[in-house]
């Protein structure tokens, strides 16, 4: 599979668990009500604790492609200023 490819399917992945988090953090703000708890048997459970960690690792992906992203993004003014300065002196 291409990296591409690969990317595109961890973003997707990972944003619908953080997506799941979200909801399940707006349900126990305004319900009381632990979703996954419920379903899983329980916020102690081993299969919530499988869901939490996923949805805490799909967070930390999504920052780094964001962040990765912006930087990159910040480098190519600079790569830019690079190739015209030596154009110019040329």
């Amino acid at each position: 599979m291409e990296r591409e490819t690969v990317v595109k399917w961890l973003k997707f992945i990972s944003f619908g668990f953080l997506l799941l988090g979200g909801l399940n953090w707006l349900f126990i703000g305004l319900f009381e009500a632990d979703i996954i708890g419920g379903i899983f048997g329980g916020a102690d459970s081993a299969a919530s604790r499988v869901i939490f960690s996923l949805v805490g690792i799909s967070a930390v992906i999504l920052l780094t492609i964001v962040l990765v992203k912006a930087f990159a993004k910040m480098e190519e003014p600079k790569k830019a200023t690079t190739q015209t300065k030596t154009a110019a002196s040329e």
